[in-house]
């Protein structure tokens, strides 16, 4: 299978690097895709950089020239609704969470005109990944261009979603490109903080880097053994 890999930030990207066998590197409108094998699949993996903006720009290179027939995107998220750090939430829905389109009977908060308030991820990928694991969570990821880090803006967030297991900066934007282009997508984030939750979230995300950087990606290795 041609699979596309995309990550935000390079944190993500270098424990990524060390999966993929016999690498080349391709620059496209200065964005770096590494392109080898991994688990007997074709890989091309690339850090789009983050935000909405940043994300969907880079899924578009890596469609309209990789061409891949599935696009994970993984990295890390913030926890919600009792998710805990080093879980996985695998996005079986994925929206926004900071999009307003105004009042006009046809939209919702988070919901982009003309398109699903939810894009959905690809179910026959889910199927394979193991939920058994009472680490893994499947549901619904939102996504917005905030770093959030307070109770209230969890609050806020579950307000409306009252659903949602994680939330980031970059899921929605590459779900949105792939389900415009028809490509199927999945998103799996290990929760690396659990913003509003009585500590200091911040701190508690970039100690996640330190304390267990190994089992960040471990997830996507294990599905790729499972894909055809």
């Amino acid at each position: 299978m041609n699979i596309g890999i995309i990550v935000a930030m390079s944190k993500e990207l270098e424990l990524l690097k060390p999966m993929l066998e016999g690498t080349t590197q391709t620059v496209i409108n200065g964005k770096s895709f590494l392109s080898g094998t991994m688990d007997k699949h074709k890989v091309t993996v690339m850090q789009c950089g983050i935000g909405k903006v940043n994300a969907a720009i880079g899924t578009v290179e890596m469609i309209n020239n990789f061409h891949p027939s599935l696009i994970i995107n993984t990295g890390v998220a913030g926890g919600m609704n009792g998710v805990n750090v080093m879980d996985l939430v695998v996005g079986s829905q994925v929206c926004y969470h900071d999009v307003w389109c105004g009042f006009d009977n046809t939209t919702q908060q988070g919901q982009v005109q003309g398109l699903p308030l939810y894009f959905d991820g690809d179910s026959t990928v889910i199927s394979k990944i193991d939920d058994n694991d009472s680490s893994v969570h499947c549901g619904l990821i939102v996504s917005g261009d905030q770093f959030i880090d307070s109770g209230e803006q969890v609050a806020k967030i579950s307000e409306a979603f009252p659903q949602a297991l994680a939330v980031d900066m970059e899921s929605g934007a590459i779900a949105q490109v792939c389900h415009v282009m028809k490509t199927p997508f999945v998103s799996m984030r290990v929760i690396s903080d659990s913003p509003g939750a009585g500590h200091n979230n911040t701190r508690q995300y970039y100690d996640f880097w330190t304390e267990a950087p190994a089992h960040t990606l471990a997830a996507v290795r294990q599905l790729l053994s499972k894909l055809d």
